[in-house]
């Protein structure tokens, strides 16, 4: 994911601070992040680390609702933080920049060509996450395991039409994000293994018969 700040000298990100009024916290691992943005109008990017939104339900099961890496973007007016179930965990050290959603929005701003090229760079970045939501809609939608690996598997392959990719998170990740129970998803990746549909070593997965899982 590209960076809100591409295309900004450390002069200009000096002065977009200055202008915007940012804070910036941290958070050590397993820490919920920013606790009152229910109740805030913020907006806020990662700048290192990693952290994952959770939705609890009445048995205090976790359902993961977004993962969020170095350059995402959250917020009260872009994620589903309204919900007093919601709670944004910090995966490992992250840092935090976070900004009064009325300060960005303030027309007075454009005037600054620092402002405009950020503005972009942040457009940009949530129009990605907006994709991936998608995408992780389509995947949800799958009633079965392997419909749901099958359908990830097809996203990650029409992004660079090669056969073969590495996860961007671990398999315990994976099967939050998939929304289905670990050991379920590791017998069925065991099963896909052994019916010679795909190779994995350690996160990089060989699609071995792309044509027989209807990915091309």
């Amino acid at each position: 994911m590209k960076s809100p700040f591409n295309n900004l000298s450390n002069s200009q990100i000096n002065k977009l601070y200055d202008l915007l009024g940012v804070h910036k916290y941290s958070f050590q691992k397993n820490k919920e992040i920013l606790p009152t943005i229910k109740s805030e109008n913020i907006l806020a990017i990662i700048l290192e680390g990693s952290a994952k939104i959770i939705d609890s339900d009445y048995n205090g099961n976790e359902i993961l609702v977004e993962n969020l890496y170095k350059n995402s973007v959250f917020g009260t007016n872009i994620s589903a933080t309204n919900s007093e179930n919601i709670h944004i965990i910090a995966k490992e050290f992250t840092e935090v920049l976070v900004i009064d959603y009325k300060r960005i929005m303030d027309a007075n701003n454009l005037k600054y060509k620092y402002f405009n090229i950020f503005f972009s760079n942040l457009f940009d970045i949530i129009n990605t996450m907006y994709k991936e939501t998608n995408e992780r809609v389509k995947i949800l939608e799958k009633k079965q395991i392997r419909d749901k690996l099958l359908e990830y598997f097809d996203i990650e392959y029409s992004k660079t039409r090669l056969n073969y990719f590495t996860l961007p998170f671990s398999f315990k990740d994976l099967a939050d994000y998939l929304a289905v129970n670990r050991s379920a998803m590791f017998r069925e990746l065991k099963s896909l293994k052994e019916e010679h549909f795909i190779d994995i070593n350690g996160r990089k997965i060989t699609l071995l018969n792309a044509k027989s899982i209807n990915l091309i």
